[in-house]
């Protein structure tokens, strides 16, 4: 700070403590502080930055109070709506249905207030909220945050609320950059129907697509219920690698090629493939990091992408997330799971039974389907019963229906997600797959994936103390809501369980260690990844896959190979969300301990109470968040521990 800046700022705080008293001289530092860092020459002088915080300074408590309900009913109206049109402006793009290529992009891009961060600025609402309330650094809201009411947390999220000064040319961009990329995912659909395993056996109708990684994913679990289904997950977990190098045959991919294709090999009937689809992934990926150091130039507080997503969106210290992904992966208990698996199994383990995390109830496909078709006929008939489904969950008849009528189910494009509602006078929308003419049983898992996600949604949309604390604290947080109603599929499904079968919580807890550990290694390539980087910025796409594809394997070495073999695939590097929603993957890891937390919770308690409960919190940090919805902050060792029981009681 120069001289002449600190001058001005100790000369307004002088005269606000002149006219106001003594007593609010620590109120008057904080506030002229936050006004300066973010004040510009396009916003007036020194004197006028001088009469704004003498005009707009609020001395009185009362009156404060009063300024904090008004930014906080404008706040939530702009934003609120804005979200719902910004959603309804994509629906085209986002749902499968009626296609105007072009025309629908075009659409999905547009912004109706494409420099609202700005104009928050330029027309002085942000300053006003800065000059008046604090904006604490994520530090003093872990260690002083547990003594805040909710008026006080409320003040904190309208303050943190604005900033950083993105100019328009840049904003326009990252929603070009980032529309470019999820589009990209969601059609990255590797036709399937042609492919052929080791044995020369195909394993789906000729025209099946499936998106990448997730539906890859999902086929190569789904053949753990095939008693010969080894050849099939093979041939899969091949074709993940070539989508994570680029080795597809572009032939496969725009559907030219009419021969048998051997993923193994990659040959097309014996034959050379061809064009390959090469680098898109990573020049997809480097848009997204470009457009990353086209932001940090405006964000004084959060200098990186990784600052803004650990510090400032997350609010988990980022050493302290990577300790927690560490500690997973190291967990002796996973030697002692993998030598259940290998015995579930019968054999020993391979790269892809990463993916295996159904140890105790695995079903074909088709029958999982036929269950699903039974119950629910496609997805507006499960949306017609969601309010009977959240009843035969405990939900009380009136929380049901209010839940249940405030869900809206559509198809998505890509794999399924869950979007929540602007205001509560919206809807939230659930967004699953579906199979031709139903529902089908990967489409039904999505679906309860995402009721999870909407069960948070609506309630923290409703129930929250203020308008300014709606939601939680971060997306591990609704994750950890999903992944929980995730596992109710099969009791959604009315399936009676085995007699002979183990403790429903021993499942659950084997279960969700395995799913912790298969994205805590992907979590770590993204992170690792954007480290590199930020070490590497004039890398080019090429040299991105190597990187990407070396930091996967060496991470499968450390921690995967002395139970699932070595990998040539870097099946680590598959997950597509590193590419559209970068460094996104440590909240399902995290999501997955809070999770399992929250059930260990609920053993000897209500799911219905508590999810409405623990939902109406607030969006204070994550870590108190969990104090209060289970008595303990984040932590892996109630997860382990209970792996462990599981194993012994097994």
């Amino acid at each position: 700070m120069s001289t002449t800046l600190a001058s001005e700022q100790q000369s307004i705080i002088d005269a606000l403590v002149e006219e106001h008293g003594d007593g609010i001289r620590q109120q008057a530092e904080s506030g002229v502080a936050q006004v300066a860092r973010y004040w510009r020459d396009e916003d007036g002088s020194p004197e006028e930055m001088s009469l704004f915080c003498k005009d707009y300074f609020v001395a009185d408590e009362t009156d404060r109070t009063r300024l904090l309900d008004r930014l906080e009913t404008a706040l939530a109206t702009t934003t609120g709506h804005l979200h719902e049109i910004r959603r309804d402006l994509r629906r085209w793009t986002d749902l499968k249905g009626d296609d105007m290529p072009g025309m629908d992009d075009l659409l999905a891009t547009f912004d109706p207030a494409p420099d609202l961060s700005e104009q928050y600025f330029a027309q002085k609402l942000a300053f006003m909220a800065m000059l008046n309330f604090q904006r604490p650094d994520l530090e003093t809201m872990l260690s002083e945050g547990d003594g805040w009411d909710s008026d006080h947390w409320a003040a904190v999220r309208i303050a943190k609320m604005f900033g950083p000064r993105i100019p328009k040319e840049v904003a326009d961009d990252a929603r070009e950059v980032g529309h470019r990329a999820n589009k990209w995912v969601a059609e990255f659909h590797v036709p399937v129907g042609s492919m052929v395993d080791e044995n020369g056996r195909t394993w789906f109708e000729p025209d099946r697509k499936l998106l990448a990684h997730w539906l890859i994913r999902e086929a190569l679990k789904s053949l753990y219920g095939e008693s010969d289904g080894l050849p099939g997950q093979r041939a899969l977990l091949k074709v993940m690698g070539r989508h994570i190098d680029g080795s597809i045959p572009r032939a496969i991919m725009d559907g030219s090629a009419t021969g048998s294709w051997n993923p193994q090999d990659n040959t097309i009937d014996g034959k050379s493939p061809g064009e390959l689809v090469g680098n898109e992934r990573y020049e997809r990926w480097l848009e997204q990091f470009h457009l990353a150091q086209r932001i940090d130039e405006h964000c004084p507080e959060y200098p990186t992408a990784l600052a803004r997503k650990f510090q400032w969106h997350r609010e988990i210290p980022e050493l302290e997330v990577e300790s927690l992904l560490e500690q997973l992966l190291s967990s002796p208990v996973r030697g002692d799971l993998a030598k259940l698996m290998s015995s579930r199994l019968d054999r020993p383990l391979e790269a892809h039974d990463i993916y295996y995390e159904d140890l105790f109830e695995s079903r074909p496909q088709e029958e999982m389907n036929a269950l699903v078709r039974q119950r629910f006929a496609d997805h507006h008939d499960f949306q017609s019963k969601l309010p009977s489904l959240l009843r035969e969950l405990g939900y009380p008849d009136k929380q049901a229906d209010f839940l249940g009528n405030n869900v809206q189910v559509e198809i998505a494009r890509g794999s399924g997600h869950a979007m929540r509602p602007g205001m509560p006078q919206y809807s939230a929308w659930l967004r699953t797959s579906s199979l031709e003419k139903e529902l089908g049983w990967a489409g039904f898992d999505t679906a309860m994936h995402e009721l999870g996600h909407n069960l948070e949604q609506v309630i923290s949309t409703h129930f929250v103390p203020r308008p300014a604390l709606r939601g939680v604290p971060n997306t591990a947080c609704t994750e950890a809501f999903a992944f929980l109603y995730q596992s109710l599929a099969y009791q959604a499904l009315k399936v009676e369980p085995d007699s002979k079968a183990p403790d429903p919580f021993h499942v659950d807890s084997i279960q969700c260690l395995l799913a912790s550990c298969q994205i805590a290694g992907p979590s770590l390539v993204d992170i690792r990844t954007w480290k590199w980087l930020y070490k590497n910025p004039d890398a080019d796409a090429a040299s991105l896959r190597d990187a990407v594809m070396g930091i996967a394997a060496d991470l499968w070495k450390q921690y995967y190979e002395a139970y699932f073999g070595p990998d040539t695939t870097h099946v680590l590097a598959a997950y597509q969300h590193m590419v559209a929603h970068p460094l996104y993957l440590a909240d399902y890891a995290i999501g997955h301990v809070q999770s399992h937390q929250i059930r260990s919770c609920l053993r000897d308690r209500e799911l219905a109470a508590e999810t409405l409960r623990i939902c109406s919190i607030g969006r204070l940090t994550p870590d108190l968040w969990m104090r209060r919805a289970v008595d303990r902050g984040l932590d892996v060792d109630p997860l382990v521990t209970d792996t462990k029981a599981a194993l012994q009681a097994l």
